[in-house]
């Protein structure tokens, strides 16, 4: 991987996963407890030896800049390897972002600069496992131009995904964008459909020209998946990869966790007995920056109260006091007080329930302090008239909440 760039997309504003990306940018967001959404990709880079990364950010990014340059100074510009976060700089624009293709169009210097043989472009908010050295030994072996990751789907999902046509070779013929139906299926698999990951493997040569002949069109989205690489296919080696999956499990594993649903099932999924996202194999570490916290801590064990926590993931720092907490993921510096339940619930860092509470299914934001005797989760109509609450019925409390019921109890600008 030494001769190739990898672009990480991390500027877009997250509006389907709004109120989380009001303050912070979406790959800023809590995955895990511990975890930023950012770090699941930044990972797979690392464990593919993959040690040149540009992060392109824009949408609300200072604390995602703080946990890029706190968590990920892991390598060495005096050795060629850096992840550098790379702000919007309008050097050859005057717009600030159009699109994923105009994103790295407007950073065409800085990749030039380092001279890569491959540039490999990679979404900031996907939640999966992927050996990107495999995808460049094919690229390599096929005599591609470009490389796009897919993944092979039911039917019953195309229209949330591109799908791809291609030839048995592997070489790709057409793209249909979240058509309601297709008959495109997989030469390998014929009860599946190929879908594009969001994960492009270019050779340099090639990107550059194409980007600024893109740039160049007044009615392009600016977009790869839109215009880029479907303009690509009559003129170009365009091949197609089929995911690998590090995960070791025996179902593909690839979320985007865009929406508020797509988030919370991607963080359910890690809190299962036998999880179906694996934090714990030590073949592929996910690793992250981690503040200085005490463990944590479970207190009272007596009658009417006993601070337990069941098929959970609970952070450092947090106490657990004489409450009960099940199927949930407690972040760092989290406090549950006595004779409270949280079922199916994620809480950010610094979340306090006070005594008596009943939160259920919901997604608590950083800093909340939740009242005695608050109730959440269990009558939708009564939450939407003080939280956001989505159509499946997840509760999203946020700080203002908590400036609301407390105004004294946290610095509103305090930054994540």
């Amino acid at each position: 991987m030494k001769d190739t760039l990898g672009v990480l997309l991390a500027g877009g504003a997250g509006e389907r996963l709004y109120p989380l990306t009001r303050d912070r940018a979406k790959p800023a967001v809590t995955f895990g407890g511990i975890y930023r959404i950012i770090d699941v990709t930044l990972s797979n880079c690392v464990n593919s030896d993959l040690r040149r990364v540009y992060i392109l950010t824009q949408y609300k990014a200072l604390s995602l800049n703080r946990h890029i340059r706190e968590g990920w100074n892991i390598v060495g510009r005096e050795m060629g390897e850096f992840i550098e976060v790379l702000p919007p700089m309008k050097r050859v624009s005057e717009s600030w972002y159009q699109g994923t293709a105009d994103a790295v169009y407007q950073n065409i210097y800085s990749i030039g600069s380092e001279q890569p043989r491959h540039v490999l472009i990679l979404s900031g908010d996907h939640i999966y496992k992927m050996n990107y050295g495999l995808m460049l030994r094919q690229h390599n072996d096929s005599g591609a131009d470009v490389t796009l990751a897919t993944i092979q789907i039911d039917p019953s999902e195309v229209s949330r995904f591109g799908v791809v046509a291609m030839d048995r070779d592997h070489r790709v013929i057409g793209f249909q964008e979240k058509p309601k139906q297709t008959e495109l299926r997989s030469p390998s698999n014929p009860d599946k459909v190929p879908a594009s990951m969001g994960v492009y493997l270019f050779n340099t040569d090639v990107l550059i020209p194409v980007l600024l002949k893109n740039a160049e069109d007044p009615g392009s989205s600016h977009d790869f998946g839109k215009d880029i690489l479907p303009k690509m296919v009559d003129d170009y080696r365009v091949y197609a990869y089929d995911f690998i999956d590090e995960n070791q499990k025996e179902a593909l594993y690839w979320r985007d966790v865009g929406t508020l649903e797509a988030y919370y099932e991607a963080n359910m999924d890690i809190v299962a007995v036998s999880p179906v996202f694996n934090l714990y194999d030590e073949h592929w570490p996910i690793r992250t920056h981690q503040r200085q916290y005490p463990p944590a801590k479970f207190v009272f064990a007596e009658r009417g109260r006993m601070g337990t926590a069941l098929d959970s993931i609970v952070s450092s720092g947090c106490i657990v006091s004489g409450s009960t907490v099940k199927n949930s993921i407690l972040s760092p510096d989290v406090r549950v007080n006595s004779y409270s339940e949280v079922d199916d619930c994620i809480l950010f860092s610094h979340v306090n329930i006070g005594r008596h509470c009943h939160v259920r299914k919901a997604i608590i934001d950083r800093d909340v302090h939740i009242p005695e005797g608050t109730t959440i989760g269990y009558d939708p109509e009564a939450d939407r008239q003080r939280y956001f609450v989505t159509d499946s019925g997840i509760t999203v409390v946020t700080r203002d909440y908590s400036l609301f019921e407390n105004p004294v109890a946290v610095d509103y600008f305090t930054s994540e």
